[in-house]
């Protein structure tokens, strides 16, 4: 089975490759110097310090696995693509949300650099599915698990 393509902003693509150098520069060394350490400590078969150690080297590379999977799979979405009569991702929507009146932004990404935090909203979520491909003033319905919300589009940029 093939890989399933990345999409990533240029912000995205940048943050990806600047935790995965990271992680290969820095996060390896600290963790080979704990195991060392905890390794001196004696018998590792009760050595809690070696475990946790083990354990965080066993994350790291699965992380970094992970990174690079995504990078070599990596679509980067340009500005110069963001087509801003349609939302797509890449694009940044103002909508508001007719149940709340409150206006609300997001940024459509691929599911790789998504974070509700920063409301950057994945393709794939419910909310980003139902504004892919709409223009300013349709109104969309979202099911959600609270229940439907109903947003109006606002504006759409890049």
């Amino acid at each position: 089975m093939a890989d399933k393509e990345v999409l990533l902003t240029p912000e995205g693509l940048r943050k990806l490759e600047e935790e995965l150098e990271l992680l290969k520069s820095v996060k390896r060394r600290e963790v080979a110097e704990r195991i060392k350490v905890a390794i001196s400590y004696g018998d590792i078969s009760e050595n809690s310090e070696y475990e946790d150690a083990k354990n965080e080297q066993a994350f790291i590379e699965g992380r970094i696995m992970t990174l690079e999977k995504q990078l070599r799979n990596a679509r980067v979405i340009n500005e110069d693509e963001v087509d801003t009569n349609v939302v797509s991702i890449g694009s940044t929507v103002k909508v508001l949300d007719l149940d709340l009146d409150e206006e609300v932004e997001y940024t459509i990404v691929g599911s790789a650099e998504a974070n509700p935090a920063e409301n950057k909203i994945s393709n794939e979520s419910p909310v980003g599915k139902a504004l892919l491909g709409k223009q300013i003033g349709s109104t969309v319905e979202v099911n959600v698990p609270a229940g439907v919300i109903k947003f109006k589009i606002l504006e759409i940029k890049r």
